[in-house]
């Protein structure tokens, strides 16, 4: 049956990549998550998904230039659902701590070769220390990341980002050794899906927020979908699944 991934934990549910986003996706039974990753200026993983933090928490600067300890300090609830209290930018070692998921996205944005590598090692440094090797998949459209990866990552999974544009993405996603592919879920064919499992590639489409379009790639075969409303895609294709076994 196709999984469901809360897109950012339940971006659409909670503020997003934030320590109560991913409790409440466990609270409501999901069990599977994306996030996205970048480095604080002392290197460590932080939690959050665009390179600045004005968006997420009204603070002027990019995430590179503060430390974690002056950024797990920053309420970063700014741009999504009302939530009660505040809600810090976590570092990926609280959550490996917190959330026990049956698997993990780490998406990793397109960075410097010198800084993919410090975030490759890192990345395994602290699945090693938490025990999740095997329950993450390490996610990136960059090639810089992918290579990182796999040179100072080896024994952690790959998956590869595709946009629209990418006229191969199963075929990329093999070059560089990837069981993953997280597809634009406009991307999404019949075709794609029938030769991502002909290859052994697990199918993840991103972002699917419509119950319509749900019921449809899960109909279609994809493997997972992530979305930003992880309650109502966990309902829409349990009713799917049911129907479709009467």
């Amino acid at each position: 049956m196709t999984q469901v991934y809360g897109h950012r934990g339940a971006k659409g549910e909670a503020p997003e990549n934030t320590l109560a986003g991913f409790v409440h996706c466990l609270e409501q039974g999901i069990r599977r998550c994306e996030l996205d990753l970048h480095l604080s200026s002392d290197g460590e993983l932080m939690v959050i998904h665009d390179p600045t933090l004005m968006r997420t928490t009204g603070k002027l600067g990019d995430v590179i230039e503060f430390a974690a300890k002056e950024l797990v300090r920053m309420d970063a609830r700014q741009a999504g659902p009302a939530w009660p209290v505040p809600c810090p930018i976590p570092r990926l070692c609280e959550l490996f701590a917190k959330c026990r998921f049956e698997h993990w996205q780490l998406e990793v944005k397109n960075v410097s070769k010198g800084v993919a590598e410090k975030m490759a090692k890192e990345i395994a440094r602290l699945a090693d220390q938490y025990s999740v090797s095997e329950v993450i998949t390490v996610t990136s459209a960059s090639t810089l990341v992918l290579d990182a990866l796999r040179e100072f990552a080896p024994h952690l999974k790959r998956g590869l980002v595709a946009e629209r544009s990418l006229r191969c993405p199963v075929d990329k996603a093999l070059r560089y050794g990837c069981s993953l592919l997280a597809l634009n879920w406009k991307a999404c064919t019949a075709e794609r899906v029938a030769k991502a499992k002909g290859a052994g590639v697990h199918l993840s489409v991103w972002t699917v927020n419509d119950a319509s379009d749900m019921q449809r790639l899960a109909k279609l075969g994809v493997d997972s979908i992530i979305t930003d409303f992880p309650t109502l895609a966990l309902s829409t294709i349990d009713e799917w699944a049911t129907a479709e076994s009467h």
